[in-house]
């Protein structure tokens, strides 16, 4: 196959190529700052030469869009915002241009978009989603995805949770807290955490390319969510460290405030269950988080 990944020198485009191209595809990348062979500038908001990468392509997957771990000041909002839309918007022009365009068309999105649910458990299906900045952004960014129907491209939007893995991503500094003795509950610590094992995050992007009856909106996250508290208490077991110091909501206001980030981040309880890749057939490999993070620290 050939496949495009918009925005894929961050954590989870590398890895996506690694998996691709293990397999024999031919992964080309659109970035910024073109480095190797198969990286092709672009700007996400204009059309270039890279729109020619995209004839005769099988898949395109987006994941451009600037990182909500950062303060919620205006100017990030609006990057925020405007670097969703747009790279969605250039992209749907690209496509329209192509002859023979591509088969399927993956873009991000995010299981931030249902609201704070401790109890809820949120399906493609039955998911309440409520109305916030972190919300609205998710919305907006898949209504322009869906705005147009193009013939002959399926489109998907992967409303993915945490991924995990060594490489990049919040697990990392997950593991750096937890070293330093600061891996307790953040506030209550009843929050649910989503999250997903970075291989099964590869293989259900390949699930999704290969069922053809696969489009709109999936939940792309492990089949059981745990409480913050659980969480940290299993990542502690796994990582042999006897204790860990809670963090109050104050304690995290001041913290993330030094270190440019919000604490929604944290304190936001994504409680979201993979119905259409469950039904579908799919078979997680992590499919627990004790699973999961032994893989990840042995």
């Amino acid at each position: 196959m050939k496949i495009i990944i918009a925005a894929g020198t961050g954590f989870l485009g590398k890895n996506l190529e690694e998996y691709f191209t293990q397999k024999g595809e031919q992964v080309y990348i659109l970035t910024r700052n073109p480095k190797r062979k198969n990286e092709i500038f672009w700007d996400a908001k204009t059309l270039g030469e890279w729109k020619n990468l995209l004839e005769n392509s099988d898949v395109i997957i987006n994941l451009a869009g600037k990182s909500v771990d950062c303060r919620y000041t205006d100017k990030n909002k609006n990057e925020i915002y405007s670097s969703r839309i747009e790279s969605t918007k250039v992209l749907q022009q690209a496509v329209d241009l192509c002859t023979n365009k591509p088969k399927i068309w993956l873009n991000a999105s995010s299981a931030t978009i249902y609201i704070h649910s401790e109890k809820q458990l949120n399906t493609e299906q039955n998911g309440i989603i409520g109305d916030d900045f972190s919300m609205n952004i998710c919305k907006s960014w898949e209504s322009e995805f869906f705005r147009f129907k193009t013939q002959h491209v399926r489109k998907a939007a992967l409303r993915t949770s945490i991924v995990l893995g060594n490489n990049g991503g919040a697990f990392p500094k997950l593991k750096m807290l937890t070293k330093t003795g600061l891996g307790g509950k953040q506030g209550r610590g009843d929050q649910k955490i989503s999250w997903i094992h970075i291989d099964d995050f590869c293989r259900a992007v390949e699930f999704v390319i290969e069922n053809e009856n696969l489009t709109g909106e999936i939940n792309i996250t492990a089949p059981d969510p745990v409480s913050n508290n659980d969480f940290m208490r299993i990542l502690r077991k796994e990582m042999k460290v006897p204790f860990g110091l809670n963090t109050a909501v104050w304690q995290l206001e001041i913290a993330s405030a030094v270190m440019g980030t919000e604490t929604e981040l944290l304190l936001k309880s994504r409680n979201v269950y993979p119905e259409i890749l469950i039904k579908n057939g799919f078979s997680f490999n992590y499919p627990d988080v004790e699973k999961a993070f032994k893989d990840l620290i042995k």
